[in-house]
């Protein structure tokens, strides 16, 4: 008996002091290991990671939850392990906060065990040494920005442009192409937007393939900062011990970079410059890091980007990119003429599109396109001036080729079926490399620029042009 209760008091403390979300608690014996898990607050509602050991007998910690309630003296139970994420085939179709917890009203998870959030990146001779293609049965993505199997894809995208949507159908095709999973992990996201589209993802039948983890907006930093960390560690438990290939979903990573500056001030740090946090680089590597291909499976991501007014030099944007290997930039003006999906191939890019990657073909085949495309963007403002007919023949064969192929690269989604009318197109790279072709050596003149839209492969223009002949 007396044995326990030196055991208890060996994990017991007491608040010595709390500021905003930091709080300061005293232990009388051996201190928790830093990341260590504390709870306290009236029932026990209150939890703290440790951030620090200050001087003997007293560690800092940061608060995961609002810290209502709390005052000096109260009592500090160590839980003797850090924050840890819920894992195994039936947390699917579920959506979770930070600590596990089901959110969604759909009862208790049946989770087959729990794993700590801290964990190290694969080994350097356990990650896969082929570089391959992650294909998406998106034309205009497989066909001028590859992603990398394994890889970290940036999504630039505002609101009503389709970033959901494309985001959803990415998870649809997950599934169906790859017989993965896909998680999605809100970081700092409106209760408006996860509940919006959980119930997009209900309607459009990906949910059962998904998982979905949010910190919300109005929840402390701490609980922002971690929520990143759970998603990766359940996706790490897919990859290594399911052995299949996981598309990881995070919105937004920048909501990440300001939860650790947040942190950082709460905790007397020095900023560095344009006020983020000294630490910002090896935080975002700790996460970016554990997110890459083994011999077992590939995490593959897709990150929304925010890029505060516009300065793509801000060190958090700057750090982000050093990771990425593929950015996807969505235009207002696409969606407004009515191009979905509405994917600048101008500004986006990939480091995939390399003749020794994607092969010569579907290089030479990417950089005609996109210069088809710029061409067509830089007479645009003489043709409004002077109309088509001004311009040299040579540069109306571009407009006719540019506006079929702009077209061509529309496509239906399956997960927009239910509002569209259109049956979705998932079309293979091969299939997408032969319609482009086909548009470039052919002119088209025949054929309608309407006969293009919203299409999947060739076949259906050709198909339906044999038909009315």
């Amino acid at each position: 008996m007396e044995q326990g209760k030196r055991e208890r008091a060996h994990h017991t403390g007491f608040i010595k002091a709390i500021q905003g979300t930091v709080v300061d608690v005293e232990f009388p014996g051996e201190l928790p290991p830093v990341h260590s898990l504390l709870q306290t607050g009236s029932g026990g509602k209150v939890f703290i990671e440790v951030l620090a050991h200050l001087e003997a007998g007293k560690i800092r910690g940061i608060a995961l939850t609002p810290v209502g309630g709390l005052s000096r003296g109260m009592t500090v139970l160590d839980l003797g392990k850090p924050l840890q994420a819920p894992v195994g085939p039936n947390i699917l179709s579920r959506m979770v906060n930070v600590f596990g917890q089901n959110i969604d009203g759909k009862g208790s998870l049946q989770e087959q065990g729990w794993r700590s959030i801290h964990q190290p990146p694969p080994q350097l001779q356990k990650q896969s040494t082929r570089t391959e293609i992650f294909e998406t049965g998106i034309k205009a993505i497989d066909v001028l920005i590859p992603l990398e199997r394994g890889g970290k894809a940036g999504l630039f995208g505002g609101a009503g442009v389709g970033k959901t949507v494309l985001l959803t159908e990415m998870i649809r095709n997950m599934r169906g192409k790859h017989q993965g999973v896909s998680i999605f992990c809100g970081i700092g996201e409106r209760c408006r937007e996860g509940e919006e589209l959980y119930r997009d993802m209900e309607q459009a039948g990906v949910l059962p393939s998904t998982v979905m983890v949010f910190g919300q907006m109005n929840e402390p930093p701490g609980c922002r900062f971690r929520v990143g960390h759970v998603a990766v560690t359940m996706a790490e438990y897919f990859r290594d011990q399911e052995r299949r290939d996981v598309l990881l979903l995070i919105d937004n990573i920048f909501r990440f970079i300001q939860a650790g500056a947040e942190i950082s001030a709460l905790m007397g740090q020095m900023p560095s410059r344009l006020g983020y946090q000294p630490t910002m680089s090896t935080e975002l590597y700790q996460l970016e890091e554990r997110i890459s291909s083994t011999d077992a499976g590939a995490i593959t991501s897709l990150q929304a980007v925010y890029v505060p007014a516009d300065d793509f030099t801000d060190p958090a944007v700057v750090s982000t990119f050093s990771h990425l290997s593929a950015s996807i930039v969505l235009s207002r003006k696409k969606a407004s003429e009515g191009l979905y999906p509405a994917i600048d191939p101008l500004q986006s890019s990939s480091q995939m599109l390399a003749a020794d990657i994607v092969g010569r073909r579907h290089y030479l085949l990417a950089q005609e396109v996109r210069r088809i495309l710029a061409e067509y963007e830089e007479l645009k403002d003489i043709i409004a001036m002077l109309g088509l007919e001004e311009i040299s023949r040579e540069n109306q064969r571009v407009v006719r080729l540019a506006r079929r192929l702009e077209r061509f690269l529309t496509q239906p989604f399956v997960s927009t079926e239910h509002f569209s009318g259109m049956p979705g197109k998932v079309v293979g790279l091969e299939a997408a490399l032969a319609g482009c072709e086909w548009i470039l050596a052919n002119d088209a003149t025949e054929l309608p620029e309407s006969a293009f839209y919203m299409i999947g492969s060739l076949d259906e223009v050709l198909e339906e042009t044999s038909k009315k002949t």
